[in-house]
């Protein structure tokens, strides 16, 4: 299991390119809608949110978005 703060997982959101959250939704075979409410700590069961520091702690069942998101992010950080 993965463990981070909401707080950061906005951040992850936050870094990603215009248009992240459609093309995530295409790669992975799910609607666009589905990875924003991800971010946006909507009522996914992929991960639950503890109380705790910056927003609560979130603890991930299944990062599949999340690898996904950090992936594109990096790419979009160290594209030349």
């Amino acid at each position: 299991m993965v463990r981070t703060t909401f707080n950061r997982l906005r951040a992850v959101k936050d870094s990603l390119p215009h248009g992240s959250m459609d093309a995530i939704g295409a790669e992975l075979n799910i609607p666009g809608d589905e990875v924003r409410s991800y971010f946006n700590g909507e009522g996914n069961a992929d991960y639950h949110v503890e109380p705790g520091p910056e927003g609560g702690i979130i603890v991930f069942s299944n990062t599949r978005i999340l690898e996904v998101a950090l992936r594109r992010a990096w790419e979009a950080q160290n594209a030349l």
